[in-house]
């Protein structure tokens, strides 16, 4: 693809202007080749030095849905509950120790072993940047989503993470979603309100 090419409206509207945040779910299922291919996708998205600390669970079962469940604020325990898939978006501390795969032309490692303050900014940023892509990776492929924040932190780690490096960001449902569920589109800010330009 040349920086001349653009998509068409159609997968505009895909991505952007007629995806919404989902709240209900058909029964239609998500396979795991589904999940791999959203991840697949997800981690060619850029992220500084390669670093790549997003690490995901993909919550699909009954079981793993339970052990969810008592982290989940009350607004969002039923339609998780009622999701195909919960991706727990989370990040990994240690994501450096990777680093000599995946910066492997340079000690891009010793660039965070020294500093936990900017090793935790690096793993959160790019953490996050990688979870948006998941999410449009998502919609690439012809699933809906519905990303959140309302639930326990601490006890999705205690649940998921415990003696790994590993910590919770932000939850996303995933499936195929019923459009009758869907909030009204709430207001967003007008370009001159929320950038400028320099």
């Amino acid at each position: 693809m040349t920086s001349t090419q653009i998509l068409e409206d159609a997968a505009l509207a895909l991505l952007f202007t007629s995806a919404r945040s989902h709240n209900g779910w058909t029964g239609e299922p998500v396979s795991d080749a589904q999940l791999q291919r959203i991840y697949t996708l997800a981690s060619l998205g850029p992220t500084s030095a390669n670093c790549s600390p997003a690490r995901f669970v993909f919550v699909r079962t009954p079981e793993g849905k339970q052990r969810l469940a008592p982290a989940l604020s009350k607004g969002n325990l039923d339609k998780t509950m009622s999701a195909p898939v919960t991706v727990i978006a989370a990040w990994d501390r240690r994501f450096y120790d990777k680093l000599p795969t995946l910066f492997p032309h340079t000690d891009a490692r010793s660039w965070f072993t020294g500093s936990p303050e900017t090793a935790h900014e690096t793993a959160f940023r790019n953490a996050s940047l990688q979870a948006g892509y998941l999410l449009l990776a998502a919609r690439a492929v012809g699933l809906d989503a519905g990303p959140m924040s309302g639930f326990d932190k601490a006890k999705v780690d205690a649940a998921f993470f415990e003696g790994t490096d590993w910590t919770a960001n932000f939850l996303i449902n995933l499936g195929h979603g019923d459009a009758s569920k869907v909030f009204g589109r709430l207001p967003r800010l007008p370009f001159d309100e929320a950038c400028l330009l320099a």
